[in-house]
């Protein structure tokens, strides 16, 4: 059985304790998260979540259909590698002398990445890619030294004109609906741990 990374795109209601509700259910389920970017949408009071686990392909349907049962998520939906736009963004703070400047600005040209600050002894790099060319970039900068580094984690959307939006998969009755009145009731937000 092949191991591998899965993406999964949830988009949630953008309120207090939906990040501490999903990750409990990750913690509770054994699930390991290994990066989590979430950020708002399109949508006022909707964020997305993307959720990168690795195992068995089966581990995403899993996730998927755990992720269902959570009151606060609002859909979800497993993304393809080949049928998705991935990307992560990383800020790395490399050892610069001024002799080294102009190799280490070739090394980032070469990678399309962009230099957003510079002091006497340090650069700070910053690049959106794929994690295969943020890995490589990085490997080419560690012989001069990394001083730090951040990466946001896998952010990805569907190519095409396939979404995961909420607006593509309410009816007009639905959608109207939560415009007047909110997707949930508020206060305290109860959630299936099943």
């Amino acid at each position: 059985m092949s191991t591998n990374r899965h993406t999964v795109s949830a988009l949630v209601e953008d309120r207090p304790g939906v990040l501490n509700r999903v990750s409990s259910l990750f913690r509770r389920r054994g699930f390991n998260i290994e990066s989590l970017a979430v950020g708002t949408t399109e949508e006022p009071g909707i964020s997305r979540m993307t959720i990168v686990v690795e195992g068995p392909p089966s581990i995403a349907d899993q996730v998927q259909k755990q992720l269902d049962k959570l009151i606060d998520v609002v859909t979800v939906e497993t993304l393809n590698e080949d049928e998705s736009v991935v990307r992560e963004l990383a800020l790395i703070k490399v050892a610069c002398r001024p002799d080294q400047r102009r190799e280490i600005l070739d090394v980032v040209d070469i990678f399309r990445g962009s230099v957003v600050d510079v002091s006497t002894t340090t650069v700070i790099i910053q690049l959106t890619a794929a994690a295969d060319t943020l890995n490589a970039l990085i490997e080419n900068l560690r012989p001069y030294g990394i001083r730090e580094m951040v990466r946001t984690g896998r952010i990805a959307l569907a190519r095409g004109p396939r979404t995961t939006a909420t607006h593509q998969h309410e009816t007009e009755e639905e959608r109207r609906f939560h415009q007047e009145i909110g997707r949930l009731p508020e206060g305290e937000l109860p959630f299936s741990s099943k």
